[in-house]
């Protein structure tokens, strides 16, 4: 079991990685304000590990649990008001904690739903995929999607613990497992170039789980993504470097419809678009970005853009990005290997040309 903390003064809180850790008292109730719990998960996690979680929440008085469908396709409004239902018709008080059990998708709805619920109440990360393991449980980013822009409703809400069991990565389907890798690669590229070295070593043991791999794997990643939210912790500046390939591949999951492309292979893409967009502007060399495609190519993950797709269609949804500002629109690139910068001043031109030697039409 290995621990660490992400440093927000007094919204502070642990992440703690290891096995067999969700069905374990003593690592989950410290965590839990007052006596009622509502468990937001969905209906493929459910059977798998809901009945370990609620072991370790014998003797509260209220255990709860919403049960949602399972898919981006169901990151909406609609969803979560299915947890609001829950909390209203039960009587959850202020005091209640809520524990998101699952994925990326269960865990920002379960988050936006707490930041809401009362003006907020306390919650809990208890993520199941990889991708949610390293990236998505850390941080506070809550919300869902609209048709127009993903993740455009939310909040800043950040949990009082992530408990990352590493057992729950056994059950997960090997295109899941390799969608949370692309994550895994984006830190070595914005933050971490000798992480980046060791990902390409090792990068068969972590498509073969092992377990001293994957753990090293996770808490770098989750150490990465702490020091770069407790540096700032509301997307004001330098957090937005997390964000590399996601401009681009949000608009991948608005275009071809959410769920079709799963958000790390868009994100595999969409890194592979900002290094070629990189290159262009004369910031990296043709190696790195041959470096990208090799490893997206070793974990069975895109390095083009959807058949079809064309360059109007990117550009259209990229205007509508969160990271548009006064009208700019912001781009995560790389200056180095492991150095992020954020840009503004990027030709439209440079943009599609970028886009089309990625596969765009």
């Amino acid at each position: 079991m290995q621990s660490l903390n992400v440093e927000l003064g007094e919204r502070s809180y642990p992440i703690i990685i290891g096995s067999g850790l969700l069905g374990d008292p003593q690592y989950i109730l410290p965590y839990i304000k007052g006596r009622q719990v509502c468990i937001v998960t969905n209906e493929t996690i459910a059977p798998l590990y809901l009945a370990t979680l609620l072991e370790g929440l014998k003797g509260l008085d209220k255990v709860d649990v919403v049960e949602l469908p399972d898919g981006e396709a169901f990151k909406s409004l609609d969803t979560v008001n299915r947890i609001f239902d829950v909390l209203l018709e039960k009587r959850h008080n202020r005091t209640t904690t809520l524990i998101a059990l699952g994925g990326g998708v269960v865990g920002d709805m379960c988050g936006f739903a707490a930041a809401c619920y009362q003006r907020g109440v306390n919650f809990i990360q208890a993520p199941t995929t990889l991708l949610s393991l390293v990236d998505s449980s850390v941080g506070g980013k809550t919300g869902v999607n609209h048709p127009l822009g993903k993740n455009m409703i939310g909040a800043f809400h950040q949990p009082r613990l992530v408990l990352a069991d590493t057992d729950t990565l056994a059950t997960l389907p090997a295109r899941e497992f390799s969608a949370g890798l692309a994550e895994v690669i984006k830190y070595g590229l914005i933050c971490d170039s000798p992480f980046f070295e060791w990902i390409e070593e090792n990068l068969q043991k972590l498509l073969t789980r092992e377990p001293d791999a994957l753990a090293y794997a996770i808490e770098r990643c989750c150490a990465d993504k702490a020091n770069v939210v407790a540096s700032d912790e509301r997307e004001s500046g330098r957090r937005a470097i997390l964000n590399l390939g996601h401009t681009f591949g949000h608009a991948i999951e608005a275009v071809q419809g959410y769920g079709s492309w799963l958000h790390g292979e868009a994100v595999a893409a969409g890194m592979v678009m900002a290094l070629e967009l990189s290159r262009l502007r004369g910031d990296i060399d043709a190696e790195l970005v041959e470096r990208l495609r090799a490893m997206l190519e070793a974990a069975d993950l895109p390095q083009q853009a959807p058949q079809g797709m064309t360059t109007d269609e990117f550009l259209q949804v990229m205007q509508v990005d969160k990271k548009v500002l006064d009208g700019k629109l912001r781009l995560v690139l790389l200056k180095a290997l492991g150095e992020a910068i954020i840009v503004d001043d990027t030709p439209r031109k440079m943009i599609i040309n970028a886009l089309k030697n990625c596969g765009a039409e």
